[in-house]
């Protein structure tokens, strides 16, 4: 009989993962849902936002455990209430014995977390040069790549790793020819991180319209992919790191039914 990880232990690996003093102080990390005491963890599902239906997800595959990477509670509840959709999600993981665990900026940070793994998968084959850290709390990187490229060579290779058909682009003076050798990166919303990084392209998931027009007027090229796009791909490597420790003691899977809110109409 397969005999199944404690709680306590399976939370120890995310820890390693993404240990969670990384995260920003501003951040709710950590047992977001503890539905349950201590016990086994036969199935963990992963996702990027806990919505119902991924809770239905999770509760059709047994799942004890959820691991969201974005938290589904951010700020303090003075009241529960199944009308506001977020809390319904919430008391729906409670109602099942779902247990929810959040690492969102403690896994951007990590040594190979999300914005390494962008790094990696703009640099493609070739290793790049150096990669720095920017941005507050250490949570975006700059890489540089052995040879410049340009805005239009690496478009195509930015669209594979995020897994989407478009991105918006907002072109620095010479368009799609436009130089490339140094690129920062930032997972999600990354306005506050990149804002005055040293680099020719900047990619994140979402930014505001006046740091757009900032980052075009200093020559920087800006390259969105939607805020969760930017994140999702790397619930693959999660999902290897995670059961890499338990073998076939541990099932984990990727939610099938989280996405982005946005597509292209």
């Amino acid at each position: 009989m397969v005999k199944h990880p404690s709680r306590a232990l399976v939370l120890d690996v995310l820890q390693e993962i993404a240990p969670l003093e990384l995260a920003a102080e501003w951040d709710n990390v950590g047992l977001i849902i503890g539905a349950r005491r201590d016990g086994p963890v036969a199935r963990v599902l992963l996702t990027i936002d806990l919505v119902e239906s991924v809770v239905a997800e999770a509760a059709a595959m047994r799942a004890d455990l959820v691991v969201a990477y974005h938290p589904p509670i951010f700020h303090g509840i003075k009241r529960l209430d199944s009308s506001d959709t977020k809390q319904r999600a919430v008391l729906l993981a409670l109602s099942r014995g779902i247990d929810v665990y959040s690492p969102h900026t403690a896994l951007d940070a990590a040594p190979g977390g999300v914005a390494d793994w962008l790094c990696e998968g703009i640099a493609g084959k070739s290793a790049p040069e150096q990669v720095e850290v920017c941005g507050q709390g250490e949570f975006g990187r700059v890489l540089q790549l052995e040879k410049a490229t340009t805005v239009g060579a690496l478009l195509p290779r930015i669209r594979a790793m995020l897994g989407v058909q478009n991105l918006r682009v907002a072109h620095a003076k010479n368009g799609a020819r436009h130089k490339v050798r140094r690129i920062a990166v930032a997972a999600g919303s990354g306005g506050s991180v990149l804002r005055g990084a040293n680099a020719d392209l900047w990619l994140t998931g979402e930014l505001s319209h006046h740091d757009a027009l900032a980052a075009v007027a200093r020559g920087v090229c800006v390259v969105l992919g939607e805020h969760s796009n930017t994140e999702r791909g790397y619930l693959r490597e999660l999902q290897r790191r995670l059961r890499q420790p338990f073998g076939k003691a541990l099932d984990v899977r990727i939610a099938k039914t989280d996405a982005d809110p946005f597509t292209i109409a």
